[in-house]
């Protein structure tokens, strides 16, 4: 049982899936920022401001079943339904080394809506999460570095490389508070974490406090050339150490 007012637009989903895969269907959640998921009734009225994520354990699945899914997938999304996540019960566990950073915030971050909680019993192996962690920070750098090679120096490109870059800049950040086991409510709480994470390390402050500022630029539409030209040696600063970090990370 849930604890939580169900979305319309859920249930129908769970009718859906009932409808195609019957008893095959194991369990269905609800993941990651709920949006209207905790105690709201309207989202099946039209798109929600934010879609909400949900992933469906299957005992199996053919081709059929996914053509069946396919013919819905317009109503869920005009209901304010991310695509579901649709895998078989034994393919999460082994894909749990593949994605840990995916599947750790899934774990972290779930509301069971109908059947098990098989995800209970599931754990990602920290030392996968550093790893790919690592990738993850290693190729922002790279990014950051090739891209600022590719502004010629020019300002109004450099703001459009720092805008571009804050989504993965933010999972990133993300992803590092929760290997350091914290459950931020959201990615600007991760930030602060990680804030506080690099002031212990020694960071000072006037750096430290780009990693907030480049996580709310992640719906910003636009970034002065000044204010580009004044974030960018700071911001990869902080991704150079980030990368130091998270190289020599072991679970305390």
């Amino acid at each position: 049982m849930v604890s939580m007012a169900v979305p319309d637009a859920v249930r129908v989903l769970e009718r859906d899936l009932r409808g195609i895969f019957g008893s095959r269907l194991r369990s269905l959640a609800i993941y990651g920022p709920h949006g209207d998921a905790h105690g709201a009734h309207g989202a099946g009225h039209g798109r929600a401001a934010r879609s909400i994520a949900t992933l469906a354990l299957v005992e199996s699945m053919t081709l059929d079943d996914l053509r069946s899914a396919a013919r819905r997938i317009e109503a869920w999304h005009d209901a304010g339904l991310a695509t579901p996540l649709i895998v078989s019960t034994g393919e999460l566990e082994r894909s749990l080394d593949v994605f840990p950073l995916e599947l750790s915030a899934i774990l972290a971050d779930h509301v069971v809506v109908f059947g098990d909680d098989r995800l209970a019993s599931l754990v990602v192996d920290p030392a996968d999460v550093r790893r790919a962690c690592e990738v993850q920070a290693r190729s922002h750098l790279l990014h950051l570095r090739e891209g600022f090679l590719e502004t010629r120096g020019r300002a109004d490109a450099l703001s459009v490389l720092i805008l571009q870059s804050a989504p993965a800049f933010a999972a990133l950040v993300s992803s590092l508070a929760r290997l350091d086991r914290q459950k931020p409510a959201d990615v600007a709480a991760a930030a602060r974490h990680v804030e506080r994470m690099l002031g212990a390390a020694g960071v000072d402050a006037a750096t430290n406090g780009v990693t907030s500022e480049v996580v709310k630029l992640v719906h910003a539409r636009d970034l002065a050339s000044a204010d580009a030209e004044r974030l960018f040696a700071p911001y990869i600063a902080i991704v150079e150490k980030l990368v130091n970090y998270v190289d020599g990370w072991s679970r305390r």
